[in-house]
């Protein structure tokens, strides 16, 4: 099942008590279909609160179910886009061997009334071509550690990153980065530091020498979840993003 949903008004993905989550709101769904007593969804990637996302997949146990009837039941900012039957035992995180996603900046000195929830607002100071340079630097396995919360229950900090830009449509400025796996708000500490170099509080240097593991206290500040969408997900190898920005 590949899904979208605006998650400014969600506590996340993942189901958690008093608190409205999007696999709440599908499986719940799914349940009236299905005529099941429960649905157990797996999802390719966990977005934390406020994240979206343009490509979320997940799986589950039962029969194919009609995408219009789906979207019938879903509140109005989640929509399921397709539902097909998938190879026995396949997992939708299990099997995902890429996760893509963007980060949307405004880049302007006025905010956007209809972009509110869904872009980060940068009324600030921003070179371009610095960003592009760290962006740059993230191709590869490195160490990620300075990206993540200390406090975490990740036992494996490096990531295989496969794709890393900055593209710019007029006043609108994307960060688009491709890899194995991530770690918890990981792409928003990245556009955080990133900023500090962009805005000149940090050189690229100092950007470079985080990847080598260091602390994340050494790291900039986590960017606000407004601007961060899933993208898509990888599997069999496939890429979701081109290795480069097209120029």
């Amino acid at each position: 099942m590949d899904l979208e949903y605006d998650g400014s008004r969600f506590a996340g993905w993942a189901r958690q008590p008093g608190a409205r989550t999007i696999q709440e709101e599908v499986e719940r769904a799914l349940i009236v279909l299905l005529r099941a007593d429960s649905v157990v969804l797996t999802v390719a990637g966990r977005t934390d609160a406020g994240v979206h996302a343009w490509g979320q997949v997940a799986s589950y146990a039962g029969a194919i179910v009609p995408v219009r009837g789906m979207n019938a039941l879903l509140p109005k900012d989640v929509a399921v886009l397709t539902c097909a039957e998938a190879p026995d035992g396949f997992d939708a995180r299990r099997d995902a061997t890429s996760r893509a996603y963007c980060y949307r900046l405004l880049a302007r000195e006025a905010r956007s009334a209809l972009e509110r929830g869904r872009v980060l607002h940068w009324p600030h100071r921003l070179d371009f071509g610095s960003l592009a340079d760290c962006a740059a630097a993230l191709v590869g396995t490195h160490d990620f550690t300075a990206f993540t919360p200390t406090e975490t229950e990740h036992v494996r900090f490096s990531r295989d990153v496969s794709a890393a830009y900055w593209r710019r449509s007029g006043e609108v400025i994307e960060f688009w980065i491709e890899a194995d796996s991530f770690m918890r708000n990981m792409n928003r500490v990245l556009v955080g530091t990133m900023l500090e170099v962009a805005s000149g509080r940090r050189s690229v240097a100092s950007f470079v020498s985080l990847l080598d593991g260091r602390p994340r206290p050494e790291a900039g500040p986590t960017a606000p979840p407004d601007g961060l969408y899933l993208a898509g997900v990888g599997y069999d190898g496939e890429r979701v993003l081109p290795a480069t920005d097209g120029g």
